[in-house]
C-alpha cells in the first residue's frame, strides 16, 4: 500500500480528461492536479521552451511527494523527453500508451493522429507506432484551433464553428482511410462527441488520457503501490494563472463542481 498522491500536469484544462479517467479506474488515489494555464497552449512553443515548462510543472509536483507523475499533456509527452526522463519516480506520458491502443484498434494499418503542431513535428506518434507495427501507416494533422475551443468551452455538440472546423481538421486523415484516430492531446476528448460524429461511426478514437490512466492502474498494481481500499480519495487542483473560468469549465469537462478544490500557484514560488 502506497497512499502518496498520483501527479498530474498539462499545459491547462486539457489534461482534466486525464484526471477524469484516473478517479474512475483508480476511485482510491488521491491525485494533485497542475494546469499552466498562465503559459497555456505549449504546442506552438519551441522544443526549449516546452522541456524548460515541462521541468518546471515536473518540480511543482514532486513536492507533494507524488508516488507516480503522469504527463497529460501530447506536446510534453513528445517533445520534453530530457525533462520527462531525468523524472525519478515512475513516469507515464500519453504517447507510448495511446500508440499501443491504435495499433491494437486498426484493421487497416492506416492510423491518424490529431496533435499539436509540436507533436505531429516531433514525429512521436510515427516513431513510437512502427516499434509496434511497421506496417502501419501513420497520418499526422495539427490542429492548434482545437485546443482554444476547449479552453474556452466551445464543446457543445451542436456548435456550428467547432464542428466546422474540426472537419476541416479531420478530413485529410478520413480520406486517406484512416479507421483510427489519436487524438493526440488531451484537450481534443472533451470534443470526441463532435470528433466522432464528424469522422462516422466506424472511426475508432483513442482517448490518450483515458490510455494513460490505465497504464497508471497497471503499474501501481504490479508495483503493490495502490492506495488503501478504504481511502476516500481526495482531488486538488493547482493553477498558474487566475482564470476567470477555469472551474466553470472544469465542471463541465468533469461533471463536478471542483471550485473548493483549486488553488492559484505561481509557478515560479515554492509551496
Amino acid at each position: 500500500m502506497d497512499n502518496r498522491p498520483i501527479g498530474i500536469f498539462d499545459s491547462g484544462l486539457g489534461g482534466l480528461s486525464a484526471v477524469k479517467a484516473v478517479l474512475e479506474l483508480l476511485p482510491n488515489e488521491d491525485i494533485i492536479y497542475f494546469g499552466d494555464t498562465a503559459r497555456v497552449p505549449y504546442g506552438s512553443r519551441s522544443n526549449e521552451t516546452i522541456e524548460k515548462f515541462a521541468k518546471e510543472d515536473i518540480e511543482f509536483l514532486q513536492q507533494f511527494g507524488c508516488k507516480l507523475i503522469m504527463a497529460a499533456c501530447g506536446t510534453v509527452s513528445s517533445v520534453a523527453t530530457k525533462a520527462t526522463s531525468e523524472i525519478k519516480e515512475p513516469f507515464i506520458g500519453v504517447v507510448k500508451p495511446a500508440s499501443k491502443a491504435a495499433a491494437r484498434a486498426t484493421r487497416n494499418n492506416v492510423i491518424g493522429v490529431m496533435g499539436t503542431a509540436a507533436t505531429i513535428n516531433s514525429g512521436s506518434y510515427v516513431k513510437e507506432i512502427a516499434k509496434i507495427n511497421p506496417d502501419a501507416q501513420v497520418l499526422g494533422v495539427s490542429c492548434p484551433l482545437l485546443v482554444t475551443l476547449v479552453e474556452n468551452n466551445w464543446i457543445d455538440e451542436d456548435n456550428y464553428i467547432a464542428r466546422e472546423i474540426i472537419k476541416r481538421y479531420i478530413s485529410p486523415l478520413t480520406e486517406q482511410g484512416a479507421d483510427t484516430i489519436i487524438l493526440g492531446c488531451t484537450h481534443f476528448p472533451h470534443l470526441a462527441p463532435i470528433i466522432q460524429s464528424v469522422a462516422g461511426d466506424d472511426v475508432v478514437l483513442i482517448d490518450t488520457g483515458l490510455e494513460a490512466a490505465r497504464e497508471a492502474k497497471q503499474i501501481l498494481q504490479q508495483a503493490d503501490m495502490e492506495n488503501s481500499a478504504d481511502n476516500k480519495a481526495a482531488a486538488h487542483y493547482y493553477v498558474s494563472d487566475k482564470t476567470q473560468n477555469f472551474s466553470a469549465i472544469a465542471k463541465t469537462l468533469l461533471g463536478k463542481d471542483i471550485s473548493g478544490e483549486i488553488t492559484f500557484k505561481n509557478i515560479d514560488e515554492r509551496l
